[in-house]
């Protein structure tokens, strides 16, 4: 299982639009083939920061994602939106305590 981390910082004007594009959306981000868990965390300090978390069976189900095209019209809307560059990881979770 791979996990994507993203961290991305809005301009406090466009929160509310990110949110309810990611609200319109999720369900078919969730949808996608590999994709086992869609999270959305606000940081409780600064509350421009946000981080998606996904779970993906493998990394080309994650690319296959990443490559289509409901992916790259959702990530370019989800740009103009950002105060500051995104960042992004890719980790292999080692442990999990439920």
């Amino acid at each position: 299982m791979l996990v994507r981390i993203v961290k991305m910082s809005f301009h406090k004007k466009h929160i509310p639009a990110f949110l309810e594009m990611f609200e319109a959306k999720k369900e078919r981000i969730k949808a996608s083939k590999g994709c086992q868990l869609l999270e959305l965390y606000q940081d409780k300090n600064n509350t421009e920061i946000f981080f998606t978390y996904s779970y993906w069976q493998t990394a080309s189900d994650l690319e296959n994602y990443r490559n289509s095209v409901f992916f790259k019209e959702t990530w370019q809307e989800t740009k103009t939106y950002f105060n500051n560059k995104p960042e992004a990881w890719s980790v292999d979770k080692k442990a999990s305590l439920v």
